[in-house]
């Protein structure tokens, strides 16, 4: 109804931005404030922020936010490539924190304004080369419009920064979204190695082995996952539903259980 992704919504429903509940057939159950909060993420995702962004900007934002989630004092929107927040207290970049200048300008009677336009600055290292946030950044803004161009500068990332996990999760899901799973488990073994243990890597990864049908590693690595986040319910329930194709009816209605327990 919305217009968004399956990813997209199951993102927010893990990162407990909404949580609704089940119906009789597991279904799930969104109430009117759900949906509104769903439309917000919609209204980002039209604005051409790639849904990975969209998910990281909106779990940082509840991190900040009461307890109870205020519907009302609250404005979410896009601002080029980011998700900025308006409230009573300013206007601020939600992954980030940082308070953002308001340009917007009304003219008085008899007043004119103007802007020198010198284009685009680009962040650069110090041996004057573009440095690997930068890239990483020109990689999320160019997923929706321009794939190739975006899993380019995610690797440009990567070669000024091997150990840089964002990058990873972002480029191997776009692998996996274009149907190039082998590679995206190669590039997530590669994460593995150089990177700091993260759950995220080891989740994405087994996603990336059902893809290839190799379901005995993928719930390997989602049990790998659970290790380092035990808190990560879609990886109970992904476990669950593996070992009950594998005809595991016992272990897959203990990780249903325990998915159930965290929901709750």
């Amino acid at each position: 109804m919305l217009g968004l992704s399956r990813t997209v919504v199951s993102g927010l429903i893990s990162a407990g931005f909404v949580v609704p509940t089940r119906g009789p057939r597991n279904e799930h159950r969104f109430t009117f404030r759900d949906l509104m909060l769903l439309r917000t993420a919609y209204a980002l995702q039209a604005s051409k922020i790639p849904p990975r962004k969209i998910l990281r900007s909106l779990a940082r934002l509840k991190e900040t936010l009461p307890a109870t989630l205020p519907l009302t004092g609250l404005r979410i929107t896009a601002v080029g490539a980011d998700v900025a927040v308006r409230d009573r207290n300013g206007h601020w970049a939600a992954d980030s924190g940082q308070l953002l200048m308001d340009f917007e300008v009304a003219p008085a009677p008899g007043s004119s304004v103007s802007f020198l336009d010198h284009g685009p600055a680009e962040a650069q290292g110090a041996d004057g080369t573009d440095d690997a946030d930068t890239w990483f950044q020109r990689g999320e803004a160019l997923e929706a419009s321009n794939p190739k161009g975006a899993e380019q500068a995610y690797q440009e990332a990567l070669a000024r920064r091997p150990e840089f996990t964002d990058a990873y999760l972002n480029l191997g899901a776009m692998l996996c979204e274009a149907g190039r799973a082998d590679e995206a488990v190669e590039l997530y073994e590669h994460a593995l190695a150089l990177c700091p243990p993260s759950a995220l890597v080891f989740y994405n990864r087994a996603v990336a082995l059902e893809d290839r049908q190799r379901a005995g590693e993928a719930i390997a690595s989602y049990e790998r996952a659970l290790d380092l986040d035990p808190a990560l319910a879609d990886a109970h329930y992904n476990i669950g539903r593996l070992q009950e194709m594998l005809g595991d009816a016992r272990g897959a209605l203990r990780h249903f259980n325990a998915y159930r327990r965290l929901q709750r």
